[in-house]
């Protein structure tokens, strides 16, 4: 018998997703980059740059609440594009910054945009894919958090040398802009989609979810956060981001300090440790989909590609006793890649567990966890390394991080293996 053939729009959507993510990762990362040559603009000390990276971090938790509950009213294809426009509007003004407040000032601002990409990218991802793809479909898109990661230390360095680093945020910033033309173009739900065909949107609303596009009243965060399935994306996220960020932010730092890299040049090292994070992302969300695809339920899928991850993260620890780059290039690329794995899958279990009328706010509020736990972590970190720096032995505050960081993982698997034990249906829950 003869396949009917489905159609693949669906997969043009997460290409428009995995390129807003780049964009959004190369417009977060480029401050990094530019970090030793912004301290020297402005006499940064380790706690200066801490703190911009703290008000960037508090400001991107307020937008993910702001953003959630924005999404799930006024839909993806809007409230992607407002989000959009806010933070390449806001990295173009890194470009006329004077003073260190200035740049906290537009870190704040590309923090509030910036926090819209992921409650929409999800929230589009239940809408346009059947639980069986999700987690691979999430793995795609957010492997751009990746690419971005991998294209920003071979750009960034190539506008600085050449142009400086105001042209640099100035040419960065106006990616955003571009991608906003693409998205009205080929963006809509699939039930208002020309391009969808019939098969299609019977397969894409094959696990019998409401269709997306029906009136849906909204669920109230108030209401969501007395879920325990909604803790199991707080957790999830509260306790790794932060690692995420560190990785971001200080990694250019770290490898700067302790084996005398060049920012001012692309960093092969960086680039390396940032493309694996795109195998990991993309090998996540597959991994845990083939599991559904042979028979596992998601839950049990996801929860089990989690705890391999959380395995893969504690090589880490060990990065202090190596004295080769490559070696700790090495560690730190598995790390970096099991990270994505991790997010690929905590980001599907919401469109997992939850209706498609709350996707958007769980992620907003687990998203809001994350960025909090972001927004102290660079303080314990700016603090330890000025500490360790101020003794001649800034390697040894790296070191705490790192642990902090390999067992990270470990404390949110068991916290989130207890809290979906005999865990009901959602809708279930709301009832009682």
């Amino acid at each position: 018998m003869k396949q009917t053939k489905i159609g693949n729009y669906r997969w043009v959507i997460c290409a428009l997703l995995f390129f807003a993510t780049t964009i959004n990762y190369i417009d977060r990362q480029i401050l990094g980059l530019l970090k030793p040559t912004l301290e020297t603009e402005f006499n940064w000390t380790e706690t200066d740059y801490a703190n911009i990276v703290m008000v960037f971090a508090g400001c991107y938790a307020l937008g993910y609440i702001v953003f959630g509950n924005i999404i799930d009213k006024i839909g993806s294809k809007l409230g992607y594009s407002i989000s959009i426009i806010i933070w390449s509007v806001a990295a173009v003004l890194h470009a006329l910054v004077k003073s260190t407040f200035g740049f906290a000032g537009v870190r704040a601002l590309l923090g509030l945009g910036e926090a819209g990409n992921f409650p929409a990218a999800v929230k589009a991802t239940a809408e346009w894919f059947p639980k069986r793809e999700r987690a691979l479909a999430t793995g795609i898109f957010n492997s751009g958090t990746s690419i971005g990661a991998v294209a920003a230390p071979i750009l960034v360095p190539w506008l600085l040398g050449a142009y400086g680093w105001r042209e640099a945020f100035l040419i960065t910033g106006a990616l955003g802009f571009i991608w906003l033309i693409f998205w009205w173009l080929f963006y809509e739900i699939p039930s208002r989609h020309k391009k969808v065909t019939p098969e299609e949107f019977e397969y894409i609303h094959s696990d019998n979810e409401v269709i997306a596009g029906e009136t849906q009243k909204p669920i109230h965060w108030s209401k969501l956060l007395q879920l325990r399935q909604s803790w199991v994306f707080i957790v999830g996220k509260f306790l790794t981001d932060p690692v995420w960020w560190f990785f971001l932010f200080w990694l250019p730092s770290y490898f700067a300090t302790t084996f005398a890299l060049d920012l001012k040049k692309p960093s092969l090292h960086l680039a390396i440790v940032y493309t694996a994070t795109t195998f990991g992302s993309i090998g996540g969300g597959y991994l845990s989909s083939y599991l559904i695809k042979i028979g596992w339920a998601p839950l049990r899928a996801r929860k089990t590609t989690l705890l391999i991850v959380a395995f893969a993260v504690l090589p880490i620890i060990l990065a202090q006793f190596a004295t080769d780059i490559w070696v700790v290039v090495g560690i730190i690329s598995v790390a970096t890649a099991a990270h994505q794995a991790w997010s690929a899958n905590i980001f599907t279990i919401v469109s997992d567990i939850f209706p498609k009328r709350a996707v958007s706010s769980v992620v907003g509020i687990g998203g809001m966890a994350g960025s909090l736990g972001s927004t102290f972590f660079p303080l314990l970190v700016g603090a330890l390394l000025d500490y360790y720096k101020g003794i001649g032995n800034i390697g040894a505050g790296y070191n705490i991080v790192f642990m902090i960081c390999g067992l990270a993982y470990f404390v949110a698997w068991v916290i989130i293996h207890f809290l979906t034990k005999n865990m009901k249906p959602v809708e279930e829950s709301l009832k009682d």
